[in-house]
């Protein structure tokens, strides 16, 4: 239990479960639950550079799978890494805790960072819309003046 100066309990919060099509560019600490519609691993030669990249563990390149997951607003492409690319197996549902969005050539990609939970849950009982893939929206940067 988390305890806040002078030993009194901190109250946790519940977490708010947001659906795919809220997900805006930028945002972090999303509670979702996903279907795995498909996964397929990266393979390292495909990612660039020679030698050991500077996020691989040890002497150990990092296993990263692209996912697509869902639910029934939307769709996106999810980016397991390491032991999370055990756990997206398609056809299985899962919770993402404290997921964030993070930006890939001007397009979304969701993925859960060492702060967050990657947590396979009781199988979903939805289809996933696929036809509404945010992944395939392409965001354009735009500086706005003060």
């Amino acid at each position: 239990m988390a305890t806040a100066k002078g030993g009194e309990k901190l109250a946790l919060r519940k977490p708010v479960f947001v659906k795919v099509d809220q997900l805006k560019p930028g945002t972090t600490g999303h509670t979702l639950t996903v279907k795995v519609v498909s996964a397929s691993p990266v393979p390292a030669r495909a990612r660039g550079g020679g030698g050991v990249p500077a996020f691989a563990v040890g002497s150990r390149p990092a296993r990263i799978a692209e996912c697509l997951v869902g639910d029934e607003t939307a769709a996106i492409v999810f980016t397991a890494r390491n032991e999370q690319v055990d756990l997206v197996k398609p056809g299985s549902a899962l919770i993402l805790r404290n997921a964030r969005i993070d930006m890939f050539k001007g397009s979304m990609r969701l993925s859960v960072d060492k702060w967050g939970r990657v947590e396979v849950t009781e199988p979903a009982n939805f289809t996933v819309k696929e036809d509404n893939n945010l992944s395939l929206v392409e965001y354009e940067l735009v500086n706005v003046a003060e």
